[in-house]
């Protein structure tokens, strides 16, 4: 039902768009999101801005159907209210690109106080034209949340990148403290009018410093590499070739309640050709697909072995008063918060639209597959799915106030997870009030 509302939004609020050239006498190649380290832009065409400072505050309450009651009882709703104060800056110029986002959260609860809780969130992203041919990027994304509602548009408008070596949809307990971060480097270098190479590196780490919260559920970390090479078949169409090695591992979240799962190790190798077109500059469309050779291990079990395929695919679209992103991604991977290597099949849209000067409506759909390639690891672990999204409508009352109001939904089926099992559906209803000021740096 969600992504009908969403895809209804994207038609209310299309225009026509005619197929260009990316504008320029022999202009520098773009980077195509299949080998970009930098996700796709989430906002409307007319809130990009450049060198600027903004910040603000965000006051949100919310009923939650479905809370922890403690140890030993049954989840109650209850209502809480949140304060994130945000600050973002951006500094641009002819070479360089910088913006750092830093937004903490505190959330109180009415009735479980014994959930009370701090949260941070900070974003950096940098980007550096070393040359005229050649271009460095570095991202990095640290979360401490204290559930998965932690952030003022849970669930929505989050970073969807065209690379199949995102992370993919994985399971994580609703209501548990939990530490993520994801960080990538890449290098870019044009070698003639036509013709592009580069080189990745991504790592990633999730756990959760209480282990009694997450029960059943795994830590993970990853280290991986890439390297492709980008050729431009004309001034809107891209073909290329990237190959991309991935290092898993995970570990028990509480040891001593999963004394039999030891440590297990996944690693990937992935070869895949991709196509990107350009409709117009804020306007694209990549695919790719390939052979993927998966090696996973874990103590005192047989290793196994296996050649899978993989796939990915991703939309870009950008106009004034509309944005539309979506992606597709099939891959075996270690890392999803279960024991043992598994086939992910997920996928992830946001989109965004300002019906009016005041009036701006969002939603984000994702859902995700997860079957387990590797039993003898973990036989009582086969698999489940995942169901999430938003929605959201956003009143500018004056220049600086907003308010609004959303739904947020989460659904968990995988079976023999005890923090999710008895209860795999959450669902959120929220209203909230913001100040924001933004200045202008610089001439």
């Amino acid at each position: 039902m969600l992504l009908r509302v969403c895809l209804s939004l994207v038609l209310l609020g299309a225009a026509p768009i005619w197929s260009q050239a990316i504008p320029g006498e022999e202009p520098r190649m773009l980077t195509p999101p299949p080998v970009s380290s930098e996700a796709y832009p989430t906002m409307i065409g007319s809130e990009m801005r450049s060198n600027y400072l903004t910040g603000g505050l965000i006051f949100n309450t919310a009923y939650n159907d479905n809370v922890p009651g403690g140890e030993g009882t049954t989840p109650d709703h209850d209502i809480t209210y949140s304060i994130w104060p945000t600050i973002r800056l951006n500094l641009t110029t002819p070479r360089q690109q910088l913006t750092l986002t830093y937004a903490p959260g505190f959330t109180f609860y009415q009735h479980t106080t014994a959930l009370n809780a701090a949260d941070q969130n900070a974003t950096f992203n940098f980007q550096y034209r070393l040359s005229e041919h050649t271009t460095i990027s570095l991202n990095d994304s640290f979360q401490q949340s204290s559930n998965v509602f932690s952030q003022p548009n849970s669930l929505s408008g989050v970073a969807i990148s065209g690379s199949s070596q995102s992370a993919p949809i994985g399971v994580l307990a609703p209501y548990a403290d939990r530490l993520s971060n994801a960080a990538n480097v890449g290098l870019s270098y044009q070698f003639s009018e036509n013709g592009m190479m580069g080189v990745g590196g991504v790592a990633t780490q999730s756990n959760y410093p209480n282990p009694a919260e997450a029960s059943g559920l795994y830590d993970s970390n990853s280290l991986g590499g890439s390297a492709f090479y980008n050729q431009r078949l004309s001034s809107t169409q891209y073909v290329g070739l990237i190959y991309q090695y991935l290092n898993g591992q995970s570990n028990p979240a509480d040891a001593q309640a999963n004394p039999a799962n030891s440590s297990i190790e996944v690693q990937t190798h992935t070869l895949l050709p991709f196509y990107t077109i350009y409709f117009n500059p804020t306007f694209s469309l990549s695919l790719s697909g390939g052979p993927q050779y998966i090696d996973a291990v874990q103590s005192l079990s047989p290793s196994v072995s296996a050649w899978k395929p993989s796939a990915a695919a991703s939309v870009g679209w950008q106009t004034r008063s509309t944005n539309l992103v979506a992606s597709y991604s099939r891959t075996v991977t270690g890392g999803v918060g279960l024991p043992g290597a598994f086939d992910s099949n997920s996928a992830n849209a946001s989109v965004r639209w300002q019906i009016t000067r005041a009036w701006i409506v969002e939603c984000g759909p994702s859902y995700a597959i997860n079957k387990n390639i590797t039993p003898l690891f973990s036989p009582y672990s086969p698999g489940g799915h995942t169901i999430s999204g938003a929605a959201s409508l956003e009143y500018s009352m004056r220049d600086h106030f907003k308010a609004g109001f959303g739904y947020v939904f989460l659904h968990q089926s995988y079976g023999g997870i005890a923090v999710i099992s008895n209860d795999p559906d959450s669902n959120r209803e929220f209203v909230s009030v913001s100040y924001q000021f933004t200045r202008a740096l610089g001439r």
